[in-house]
């Protein structure tokens, strides 16, 4: 079993270091979506930096995380949200620049995005990478590992996202990381291609559905 481990919504000072020596632990490796405003404070950019050392990506979740694509207006501040995290990630991003869109929830739907944010993603050659799995660790700090592994067994491939957060859910991850050993599963930090609907600017997949079209 494959298995890409993503970390949304961080870094944070109170959480993002103890998931790194987890996954440090582990020899593990994962992929951070970092928030730009909080990439902003120097601290915080130092453990991103961090987690680009110690051999994770590090990639663009928006700057304010506070609005789905498909309901800000006017539309091309969209394009702002983006291009304004990847300037503040800079030399952080590597030679793949990835993206993952705030969806509320973890829902895959049209508020996911707009023509303007798909138009810039496609001329800016960055791969958009959604997810598969998502065991709700916010909402059930101590119950998501079972839910994750059980999503985990019923897939071939699952990107699983979880959130490097002071919720709590994060002292559990040694015990999620050895659970995935002990089943044979190998931690990747690519993504299957039906995760990639935008590849490298291409578009490898469906988007109509993700993207909120205006009247």
């Amino acid at each position: 079993m494959r298995v890409t481990l993503t970390f949304d919504n961080g870094p944070t000072a109170e959480t993002t270091p103890r998931v790194l020596d987890t996954l440090s632990q582990h020899a593990a490796r994962a992929v951070f979506f970092v928030v730009g405003r909080r990439i902003q404070e120097p601290a915080l950019r130092d453990l991103a930096a961090r987690a680009n050392d110690e051999g994770h990506l590090v990639g663009n979740h928006t700057y304010s995380h506070a609005r789905q694509f498909g309901e800000i207006e006017p539309p091309s501040e969209a394009i702002d949200e983006i291009a304004k995290t990847q300037t503040l990630l800079g030399d952080l991003a590597g030679p793949e620049k990835l993206f993952r869109p705030y969806g509320r929830g973890g829902r895959l739907d049209r508020r996911l995005l707009n023509d303007a944010a798909v138009d810039h993603l496609k001329a800016q050659k960055f791969t958009m990478a959604l997810w598969t799995c998502v065991p709700r660790d916010w909402e059930d700090p101590d119950g998501w590992p079972a839910r994750a592994l059980a999503e985990c067994a019923a897939s071939q491939w699952p990107v699983v996202v979880l959130h490097d957060l002071p919720t709590g859910a994060m002292a559990h991850l040694d015990r999620f990381l050895g659970a995935l050993s002990d089943r044979g599963a190998e931690l990747r930090t690519d993504f299957p291609r039906e995760a990639t609907p935008i590849l490298r600017g291409r578009r490898i997949g469906d988007v109509s559905a993700l993207t909120h079209r205006a009247s």
